[in-house]
């Protein structure tokens, strides 16, 4: 596991406007312009949520014109949940003896 890569999926999850973006992006892509108007932030604020989300790789974006399409990343998803598994999971190591004595 590289913590420094880890820090930076998590911090994707850390912030109420991204999980709104987050799901208002459960229904699949989304134009720039329409999370702009679902949360009334400005242009500026949008692109740094959404630099956090693709840095991350929780979401990926592609450019049409002016504007931004942004889409969930399934493969992001995916290192996500191994990453959650890994810290979740006992490892064989949680059956050995403890070295603190009762």
């Amino acid at each position: 596991m590289d913590n420094k890569k880890t820090a930076v999926m998590f911090k994707a999850f850390c912030d109420e406007n991204r999980l709104h973006i987050l799901e208002l992006l459960r229904d699949g892509e989304r134009c720039a312009c329409e999370i702009l108007e679902e949360m009334k932030i400005t242009q500026p604020t949008l692109s740094h949520h959404m630099k956090i989300l693709c840095d991350a790789g929780v979401v990926s974006g592609r450019k049409e014109g002016k504007w931004m399409h942004y889409s969930i990343s399934e493969e992001g998803l995916e290192k996500i949940r191994n990453c959650l598994d890994y810290f979740t999971k006992h490892s064989d190591r949680a059956s050995e003896k403890s070295c603190c004595k009762k």
